[in-house]
């Protein structure tokens, strides 16, 4: 097969989204099909894919500029900044499939016409409004496949989209238990550290994960994430956590490091799609607390005990203290964590991309 991945963030971020799909393109391409990537980033060596450089603005300069449809966040905004480069170097007839969880404006450039068209492939990675909707913008979205991150979206499309339940993994072979290397990071050794993993937006609630951290007498919180509200979160800590908190922003390749110099993993989201984090904290031996929902017991099983309703501050501080009596004493790998490995998931990918080729082939 021949594949396009095609996002504004590739290769310049390592956010959900953008770890999730180039993690299933690199075991695609790493299989022997053709994968080809788009993004705003560098290339990097050693990728089994092929990358091409295609630019746009980043979100951060978009923060402050004025929100309308379709132009609702920065995020828009940066994805369409992404457009024109996106289509000049886009040419429809040399892909089998194109792969995407951008809309709209990212969505609309693959649509773009052509004699020979690709199979539109669009994730639920940001949530499955555009495929759900049937107002605004959402009203132009059309997609060959669908690939559903949770049940919920499985249930919610699949009576008129040709819909896949197809899970984020991990790597297993980054994401592990292990030593904690704190004085890498500048984290103290005599601290119980809560981390968090979260962009400062709205939505993930850091600024409240701040607040209920501050009712624990010793812990530690480290957030290591960016976004709008860094600026609020930061003036909260230093009020309230006074010497008990630090932000970090990484790359990619130390995480695995921050997950093991943690004691305890907190994600306040009410609701996420999926959520590449929990498992990434699952998979390093840390108690995963997070928001009670039934989406987020199936993605974590047997594993999900420390889940409550997350806007009970009393519920929550017992779960801290749970999760943190929990982690102290943790030892040995993560159980039950094979299924999320990013080859298992590509797999998954790569049948439901191929069965819809064989539909089409067979139709014509």
């Amino acid at each position: 097969m021949k594949l396009l991945f095609a996002l504004p963030g590739f290769h310049r971020y390592d956010r959900g989204a953008e770890v999730a799909l180039l993690s299933v393109a690199e075991a695609i391409a790493r299989d022997g099909d053709s994968v080809t990537v788009m993004g705003s980033g560098e290339a990097r060596p050693g990728a089994a894919y092929r990358f091409r450089s295609t630019p746009s603005i980043r979100r951060e300069r978009f923060e402050h500029f004025p929100t309308f449809p379709p132009l609702r966040s920065e995020t828009a905004w940066e994805d369409a900044s992404f457009v024109p480069g996106l289509l000049a170097a886009y040419r429809p007839q040399d892909y089998d499939a194109v792969v995407t969880c951008s809309f709209p404006f990212t969505h609309w450039a693959l649509r773009r016409p052509a004699p020979r068209k690709p199979l539109q492939i669009f994730v639920t990675q940001n949530g499955d409004w555009p495929a759900y909707a049937s107002n605004s913008e959402y009203r132009s979205f059309s997609c060959d496949g669908l690939v559903c991150t949770n049940p919920d979206y499985l249930e919610r499309n699949s009576a008129r989209w040709n819909c896949a339940l197809i899970p984020n993994g991990v790597d297993l072979a980054r994401f592990s238990p292990g030593a904690a290397e704190r004085e890498r990071f500048g984290l103290p050794e005599d601290r119980p550290i809560v981390l968090m993993v979260s962009a400062f937006i709205a939505t993930k609630r850091v600024l409240d994960g701040i607040r209920a951290v501050a009712q624990l007498d010793d812990a530690y919180l480290v957030v290591a994430g960016d976004g709008p509200l860094r600026d609020d979160g930061e003036a909260l800590a230093a009020e309230l956590l006074p010497g008990r908190f630090r932000r970090l922003s990484l790359a990619a390749a130390d995480m695995p490091a921050l997950y093991r110099s943690a004691d305890v993993f907190l994600h306040m989201s009410l609701l996420e799609s999926f959520g590449n984090v929990f498992i990434e904290a699952w998979a390093s031996g840390l108690p995963v607390i997070g928001h009670d929902t039934e989406r987020l017991r199936w993605i974590l099983g047997a594993e999900s005990q420390l889940l409550c309703d997350t806007e009970d501050p009393a519920a929550l501080l017992g779960m801290l203290r749970a999760g943190l009596a929990r982690g102290a004493a943790r030892t040995g790998k993560a159980r039950g964590i094979e299924r999320y490995s990013w080859s298992v998931i590509a797999g998954q990918y790569r049948e439901f991309i191929a069965r819809l080729l064989a539909d089409r082939a067979s139709v014509r």
